[in-house]
């Protein structure tokens, strides 16, 4: 089964559905294989008191403004999710309240993605597994305590589970990306274990997918200079494209053994680079050679094997050679 890639557009489109749309256009031609969005329905998921990223924006006066700037209408996201399998893409959202909930039941979707901050809300997550659907569950503000009990909290519903390793910092510096974590994950659940990245580079994906990951999600944006709360932890459309590349290659090299033992498919390259033993100067018949006197030169099989040469030397020429000709036995004296 090939890495699940997850493009993360979250607010990117800044409220606006034209460039919403865009986003799809877009993703639909990296081979990413789901583009992600987030459901906000601000009433229901947040308040005037809501102190993160308050003063972020020209435009919003509370972070309650922005969440409602991003809010879209049901048609408006039912559209959205058609023009996503229109083009071959498998919509996802995160939604931030049982309001959202219920609004992306209606539209049909098939897989919700749990965000880093809804793992504690036991209420959110009854409300996602009573709906049968696979959920993807991003551990970014969890401790294994903390993700144990939503896991455990989930497993009787018997939803399919996939659990992300994630680190919630926007970008996310190398020395705090967890890698390491995905091993354990796998070791500590039964679950399909992947990587959802804010680092802003496609490397950490890459890396997730040799080690293991079977889905990795990045946030992904038109242009690095755009405005968003999102954009420094993001990678272009170019770039995404880039990492889907480099992801199917790690996947073909992971699933295609080599067998280091058999090296017979180089048969004939190796007798063009490997070498025989050469003189590097005029050596008189009678010579003994000694270590300094001889050379390696392609191709392999004009003379004695260059691996050999420890069995030439102290040996007597017979006849006189050339600077850079070719030893060949008849020319040694046994």
């Amino acid at each position: 089964m090939n890495t699940f890639i997850i493009a993360e557009i979250g607010q990117a489109h800044d409220g606006s559905l034209g460039i919403l749309h865009s986003y799809i256009d877009a993703v639909s031609d990296t081979g990413a294989d789901a583009i992600k969005f987030q459901t906000h329905i601000a009433r229901a998921e947040s308040s005037l008191y809501e102190p993160f990223r308050v003063n972020f924006s020209y435009e919003d006066n509370s972070r309650f403004d922005y969440w409602e700037r991003m809010e879209f209408s049901l048609e408006q996201w039912r559209e959205i999710k058609q023009h996503c399998e229109e083009k071959g893409l498998i919509f996802l959202s995160s939604p931030f309240s049982n309001a959202a909930v219920d609004l992306l039941q209606e539209i049909g979707i098939q897989r919700f993605k749990i965000g880093s901050g809804e793992v504690s809300n036991f209420l959110l997550l009854e409300k996602i597994a009573r709906t049968g659907k696979d959920i993807i569950l991003s551990s970014g503000m969890s401790n294994y305590t903390e993700l144990d009990e939503a896991v455990s909290f989930l497993k009787p519903f018997g939803n399919e589970l996939s659990i992300l390793q994630c680190s919630t910092q926007y970008p996310v510096p190398p020395e705090n990306l967890g890698l390491n974590v995905l091993s354990e994950m796998k070791e500590k659940y039964s679950y399909p274990i992947g990587l959802s990245d804010h680092s802003g580079s496609v490397f950490p994906s890459i890396a997730a997918v040799a080690m293991g990951a079977e889905l990795i999600e990045v946030h992904t944006v038109f242009s690095k200079k755009m405005f968003g709360p999102d954009t420094s932890s993001s990678i272009t459309i170019e770039s995404l494209e880039q990492l889907v590349l480099g992801v199917r290659m790690i996947e073909k090299a992971l699933k295609n053994k080599v067998n280091k033992y058999d090296n017979s498919m180089y048969h004939s390259i190796k007798e063009i680079f490997e070498k025989s033993l050469a003189v590097n100067k005029d050596l008189p018949s009678g010579h003994i050679i000694r270590f300094d006197d001889l050379e390696a030169k392609k191709p392999f099989g004009y003379g004695i094997s260059a691996k050999q040469y420890k069995t030439i030397v102290g040996k007597k020429l017979k006849t006189a050679k050339k600077a850079f000709e070719f030893l060949i036995l008849k020319d040694i004296h046994e």
